[in-house]
């Protein structure tokens, strides 16, 4: 899987995650927690199956899932290097 495939996987896993963690926080989860339930199960045999080609996106992925928070605060962490790198390259502009 190419880095890019990769990053977009990632970053569903980890809106599925944080739509998880809205749900239980905001008591429908009991609605909803067989649904989550196989979606976690599928998840797993997914990771399992990633973890044998490529452990690293595999353990993110898990991250993204279980942790979704911690996974957007990397992800904003990393867009925010990116900018202050992108302004650091920039030639500034003289209006002398």
């Amino acid at each position: 899987m190419d880095p890019h495939e990769a990053r977009l996987l990632t970053d569903f896993v980890m809106m599925v995650g944080l739509l998880r963690r809205d749900i239980r926080h905001n008591s429908d989860f009991d609605r909803y927690s067989g649904r989550f339930s196989r979606i976690e199960q599928k998840f797993q045999t997914f990771a399992e199956l990633i973890s044998r080609d490529d452990p690293e996106l595999a353990k993110a992925l898990h991250t993204a899932f279980q942790q979704p928070a911690r996974a957007l605060a990397f992800k904003n962490a990393e867009h925010q290097r990116e900018l202050k790198r992108q302004r650091s390259t920039e030639p500034e502009d003289d209006d002398t």
